[in-house]
């Protein structure tokens, strides 16, 4: 079986590198219009797609999945005309393939140009969510990459519907089919073969999942990871905040969506401002359904509330449970996110802007914000359309992975019989 799945994503992995060269050839208004082509398709078999998504929530219920797992896995009407949405909202983007980033001559003559260019083949491997098949397709699309999909395989029949979908506008627009695949296997061999690199046919490697999926997409892969880690956000409510925009942000980021990589994990508030603040805040996440598990402190102020362990202050819950500490203001608060957090977003909650500057500049995460929810850390609320994840390291891409990130650039240097002495 291994190498039936070996032999199968060989093919798959050809049959894109020989698409993305289609694909390099392509003009932006090329482009645009498949992006278009596709979002229509997407409506079109918007009933065939939800009619797949049943049949893999089925599964996961009947498998024993969480509520909270199978929030990410479920599609909704409304949930298919957002991936649609959100595709033809890539394609009115400004493109950056082919754009000249800085040019300039040298003394000998030559001219020298920076150009953005597609990656190439970009491999992503993901859990749970489906519409993740629309966004990365659409963004690397609109990058000029083709790009191998492997979703999880409890929502394989949701995948693939959907992959149906951008085929035929595909087809439509006179574009490759093959630029966009979904390895259409649940055999987990699937993703070593894709880590290797398939001989040289993938250029880069996105994971979007949980701590032991990217664990082992960078302790195999073959080919550079753009990481997406886990989301273990915090919200920090200062003693300067205003109480009600303070419980207002923290319900939000909290219970908005519990699923989302966004979703606050800890609350942090400040010891000065405590008294004013601790018990109204962590009596709206309780009336909001949210388990709290306290510090010490927190746990004085409601009979609720449950003893946090250590390993609360680590923990992507991805559920309605937050952690609650009490911290020495500002430097507490950066010290707590730099030991426990995920370098993924966090936000400062306060009036004070010398303390909201300090925050901003001194946490080092890929989203940090003041006086708003995590929960916009999205790449759609960015303005992007779509994203392919949250990338958390420090290199090449940071935060909310659209299709600027998505391409590289080289130089195009211009002479006449110049050599060098």
């Amino acid at each position: 079986m291994a190498e039936d799945v070996n032999s199968l994503l060989q093919r798959i992995g050809t049959a894109a590198r020989a698409a993305s060269r289609v694909l390099a050839r392509t003009d932006k208004s090329q482009r645009a219009a498949a992006l278009q082509a596709i979002a229509a398709a997407i409506r079109a078999h918007g009933p065939l797609i939800l009619e797949a998504n049943l049949r893999d929530v089925a599964g996961a219920v009947k498998a024993g999945a969480k509520a909270a797992f199978t929030d990410r896995l479920k599609l909704t009407p409304s949930g298919v005309e957002a991936m649609a949405s959100g595709i033809e909202t890539v394609s009115w983007l400004p493109d950056v393939v082919g754009d000249t980033e800085a040019e300039w001559v040298r003394p000998n003559g030559l001219r020298i140009a920076r150009v953005r260019v597609p990656i190439g083949v970009i491999g992503i491997i993901y859990e749970s969510r489906p519409n993740v098949t629309g966004d990365a397709a659409g963004l690397c699309l609109k990058s000029g990459n083709a790009v191998i999909l492997r979703g999880g395989s409890e929502a394989l029949q949701s995948t693939l519907a959907i992959r149906d979908a951008i085929a035929a506008g595909l087809a439509r627009s006179g574009l490759p089919s093959d630029a966009v695949q979904v390895v259409p296997t649940a055999e987990r061999d699937a993703v070593g073969s894709m880590l290797s690199g398939l001989n040289g046919c993938i250029d880069l490697i996105i994971p979007r999942g949980g701590k032991s999926l990217v664990a082992r997409v960078q302790k195999e892969a073959r080919v550079p990871v753009l990481a997406h880690l886990d989301g273990n956000c915090h919200v920090y409510v200062d003693k300067a905040a205003d109480l009600d925009k303070a419980v207002r942000i923290v319900v939000n980021a909290k219970m908005r969506r519990v699923s989302v990589c966004g979703a606050a994990e800890t609350l942090l508030v400040d010891r000065a401002g405590a008294g004013r603040l601790l018990g109204p805040l962590v009596k709206a996440l309780l009336d909001a359904e949210c388990e709290v598990r306290g510090d010490e402190t927190t746990c004085t102020v409601d009979p609720r509330v449950h003893p946090a362990d250590e390993e609360d202050w680590d923990t992507e819950f991805l559920d309605a449970v937050i952690a609650v500490k009490v911290v020495d203001g500002v430097d507490g608060a950066i010290a707590h996110i730099a030991r426990h957090g995920s370098s993924h977003t966090e936000s400062i909650v306060t009036e004070d802007r010398v303390a909201a500057e300090t925050f901003l500049k001194e946490v080092d995460s890929a989203i940090v914000l003041h006086n708003a929810s995590t929960q916009f850390a999205d790449g759609g609320e960015f303005g992007f359309g779509a994203e392919v994840g949250i990338a958390t390291g420090r290199l090449h891409a940071r935060g909310p992975v659209g299709a600027r990130e998505l391409t590289t650039y080289k130089y195009m240097v211009r002479g006449d019989g110049q050599t060098r002495p």
